[in-house]
């Protein structure tokens, strides 16, 4: 008498994927590793070069004119600020453009959420790869820096994770930007209406101490400005619970721009 259907034993479910899994953050990851590998030579160059103009002529520059600011060597001063600079010009744009290319001409996105990848594995996987790079070319100014006079010091070795932190921001908010406009040519908007104010007003070359009271305070809004004082601070010497404040503006400002890049390109990939 064969068992009833009942006995029998249920059919094995469907394994579902969970949320960031590492099998699909691995493949994207390793995807970019790959592509990089045809191209490292010229960003490597445009990401290192650019910032370490900027700290040359404005080091040696204003540097021949104003010889200290805020107690520091003004070329000090200057090498500090431009990592933070570095890290945007390395995160923001390789992330706006790549991710709009991607999306709207190279159709690679199709292609990778045709595999058992999400857009939030996919998100975070292009901002976390964006953020290692920046994390490694914002040292450069540091370290053109250093060969100019700037003493080292063990608080440098945190300069790196301080890069990779806001990187993934800017990296996130990037896509973001892809993610809601519809033609790269609307992109100038938010070059010059949004990155280029913040760039300015990040106390990189000026200490926003000399600005008008509403500047320093929409200084303080800025994440920019957050990256400047973590990376001086770790060179020159922590400054306790306000370091602790930046670095909690700074991680806030990733997690939002992070949600905000995942909703848009859900919003623009899928539904």
């Amino acid at each position: 008498m064969s068992a009833p259907a009942a006995a029998e034993a249920p059919p094995k479910a469907e394994r579902r994927l969970g949320r960031l899994e590492r099998p699909a953050l691995q493949g994207v990851l390793v995807r970019e590793v790959i592509n990089y590998s045809s191209y490292w030579r010229g960003s490597t160059f445009s990401a290192t070069l650019e910032p370490t103009i900027y700290l040359l002529a404005f080091g040696f520059g204003f540097g021949s004119l104003v010889s200290e600011v805020g107690g520091f060597r003004y070329v000090e001063f200057v090498g500090t600020g431009t990592v933070a600079t570095a890290v945007l010009f390395s995160s923001v744009f390789p992330a706006m453009f790549g991710t709009f290319v991607k999306y709207q001409f190279q159709r690679t996105y199709d292609a990778i959420l045709a595999a058992p990848v999400d857009t939030e594995e996919l998100v975070t996987g292009e901002a976390l790869w964006i953020a290692t790079r920046a994390g490694a070319y914002g040292c450069s100014p540091m370290l053109v820096a250093m060969a100019f006079g700037l003493d080292p010091s063990w608080g440098m070795l945190a300069v790196p994770f301080i890069n990779f932190a806001a990187g993934f921001g800017w990296a996130a908010f990037g896509i973001s930007v892809a993610a809601f406009l519809k033609s790269i040519d609307n992109f100038s908007y938010v070059t010059s209406g949004v990155i280029t104010p913040l760039f300015l007003v990040a106390g990189t070359f000026f200490p926003i101490d000399g600005l008008p009271q509403w500047a320093q305070i929409a200084a303080q809004l800025n994440p920019l400005y957050h990256c400047v004082e973590l990376v001086r601070h770790a060179v020159f010497g922590w400054e306790g619970t306000t370091d602790l404040a930046h670095l909690g503006a700074m991680l806030a400002f990733g997690l939002v721009a992070w949600r905000l890049a995942i909703f848009g390109m859900t919003r623009k990939l899928v539904t």
